[in-house]
């Protein structure tokens, strides 16, 4: 007599046997579809299998049909479905091609909000990290404003306003971890200018205060350490990016460190008075 462990076992080997067998049946109907010429028998697959998030397979028949139906009421749904494929395919530059294409195609559509959203949106996915080169991020930011000042009352105005907000950060990180490596290499005339631009470039950024510190303690460290005749004019330069720091941000809690180096900049202001006297 059997045991309930082995008919357990039993079944389930039986399970994973009828699994394989639908699975190879699946397989075989996909590959018969598509080397057969029967374009009906492609939509239906192509539909049946995008419904069933089997996009690579859904896309592939796609890519046969959408040529056979050009210019037919079907167009519109299988051109739309296509772009959706490579989109879910993780294909973004692909599927920004094809929404885009779908857009200028059925301007009409009650599927165009979408796909130009999407579209988009594949530009964001192609963005790159912040300490890359950022044209990919640059044409995301332009593509998803185009899509905001199109469609201002969109249903997807709110995630498309949060990636505009994500990607402008993210060019405000790299503008400012460039001027800071300026300051950490001891280039203190070019990190000056780099917070300068990027204070100038990016008047609302998220770490303007960060910025306005920063630029102060680079000129604290270029007038300290210029020669004589030239401390005079950093020491002043360096005092008014303080005045400025302090006036935008009296609570700050970098405040403390400003205060520390202003005072030894005042002492250094007076031992040049002295050593003139």
């Amino acid at each position: 007599m059997r045991t309930f462990a082995s008919c357990l076992k039993f079944m389930k080997r039986g399970l994973y046997i009828l699994l394989i067998s639908i699975l190879f049946i699946s397989c075989s109907d996909f590959q018969k579809t598509l080397k057969s010429e029967d374009i009906s028998a492609k939509y239906t697959m192509a539909t049946e299998l995008f419904e069933a998030e089997k996009w690579s397979k859904s896309y592939r028949l796609l890519e046969q049909i959408l040529p056979k139906y050009r210019g037919k009421p079907q167009a519109e749904k299988l051109t739309f479905l296509h772009a959706m494929c490579s989109y879910k395919m993780k294909d973004y530059y692909i599927s920004s091609y094809h929404f885009d294409k779908f857009v200028g195609l059925y301007p009409q559509s009650e599927k165009m909000e979408e796909a130009a959203f999407l579209a988009a949106k594949g530009y964001y996915y192609n963005s790159p990290v912040y300490s890359k080169e950022q044209k990919e991020t640059v044409d995301a930011i332009e593509k998803m404003q185009l899509f905001v000042n199109a469609h201002p009352e969109s249903q997807y105005l709110e995630e498309a306003n949060a990636i505009i907000k994500e990607l402008d950060f993210k060019l405000e990180k790299k503008a400012f971890e460039i001027a800071k490596q300026y300051d950490i290499i001891r280039d203190y005339k070019a990190s000056i200018k780099s917070f300068n631009n990027f204070l100038f470039d990016f008047p609302g950024a998220t770490l303007r205060k960060e910025a306005m510190f920063y630029r102060f303690d680079a000129a604290y460290n270029l007038a300290i350490n210029s020669v004589n005749y030239l401390k005079k004019e950093r020491i002043e330069q360096a005092l008014g990016y303080f005045e400025a720091f302090k006036k935008a941000y009296p609570n700050s809690e970098l405040l403390g460190d400003a205060t520390v180096l202003k005072e030894k900049l005042e002492e250094e202001q007076k031992n040049i008075v002295n050593t003139k006297s």
